[in-house]
């Protein structure tokens, strides 16, 4: 096992290093001048001059990139043109909203998803698997945006039990600060629960029908038992693959929800940093976007080695 998890390590490393060069390659060493880009085409050639000295594009590009790569290793990743505020600062409280509402999102998604999936296969064929999988294929084709904004709509304007948008803080206490992620994590659970359902139906169904299970059932295990001993450990290789997918994922949608429910988040960051054309903001944002997916994949291979025996016996 330990010569797997050197492999994905070494394969986590070498995409982070390939993620890096292309965003870099992208935002900066394209042709055009970032400083006329930040700028604008009316700016006065002596301010894009000065800029151009201050983000350093007259240095070779390997320079600028391992320049680059070095400050970040030491936690700087440099200062936003349009705000004039260190970008570490920007994406610390970025991330205050953004990892919160990801990880209740993605809570949220795995207790329904794995309900209904393994409530759905244990009913294979009845009403109530018929029910799961027809609404599930309804909440597959709303899209996140769209379901948030009904969201709004009945439990914002009509009921006004919690707000339409907008975030007070942390700082507010922690349920002011959970009861404005609410309706954002719902619209992003929802949507990813109806695919983890059907996903894990398939898996028990498929493990449901192996010989080991029917085994332990002629042992006198009752399907329950059998269910909870056998089949779900087996047939959770494939549940936590789209599980990091599905993590994944929520981390790019939230750009979409954040802006729709107006919280301060990694979302809304990178789109003003776009307008603004603070390309110093996109660039990091970008990379510490593609280093959390990354991240998540890396640890989805992790459980890979708790879950599945056969990679211990590929070792001996």
């Amino acid at each position: 096992m330990s010569g797997f998890l050197l492999k994905r390590f070494a394969t986590f490393v070498a995409t982070l290093v390939a993620a890096s060069i292309v965003i870099f390659l992208v935002l900066e060493v394209l042709p055009g001048n970032p400083a006329e880009v930040i700028l604008g085409p009316e700016a006065p050639p002596s301010a894009v001059a000065a800029l151009a000295h201050k983000l350093g594009v007259g240095r070779p590009p390997l320079q600028r990139y391992l320049g680059w790569i070095e400050g970040m290793a030491d936690g700087d990743f440099g200062t936003s043109y349009a705000c004039d505020t260190p970008v570490v600062d920007l994406v610390e409280q970025s991330l205050a909203v953004t990892l919160p509402l990801a990880l209740i999102a993605m809570t949220l998604n795995v207790a329904l998803g794995l309900a209904l999936g393994i409530f759905a296969a244990a009913r294979h064929n009845r009403f109530a698997d018929i029910a799961i999988m027809g609404l599930s294929q309804i909440g597959i084709a709303i899209p996140s945006f769209w379901f948030a904004i009904l969201l709004i709509l009945l439990f914002a304007v009509e009921l006004g039990w919690l707000p339409a948008g907008g975030f007070p803080g942390w700082s507010a206490g922690l349920w002011a600060g959970l009861r404005a992620l609410i309706l954002p994590s719902v619209s992003l659970a929802i949507v990813q629960a109806a695919i983890l359902a059907r996903v894990t139906r398939s898996a028990v169904l498929d493990m449901l029908g192996e010989d080991f299970v029917r085994t332990a059932r002629a042992k006198g295990l009752s399907r329950g038992a059998a269910l909870r001993r056998h089949v779900l450990r087996n047939a959770m290789i494939p549940i936590v693959t789209i599980m990091g997918l599905q993590f994944s994922n929520l981390l790019v949608l939230t750009i979409v929800v954040e802006n729709v429910f107006y919280l301060p988040g990694l979302g809304r960051l990178i789109l003003n940093s776009i307008a603004n054309r603070d390309v110093v903001v996109v660039r990091d944002v970008v990379m510490l976007l593609a280093a959390m997916v990354v991240a998540v994949n890396f640890t989805v291979d992790l459980l890979y080695a708790a879950i599945d025996p056969r990679l211990k016996l590929r070792e001996l």
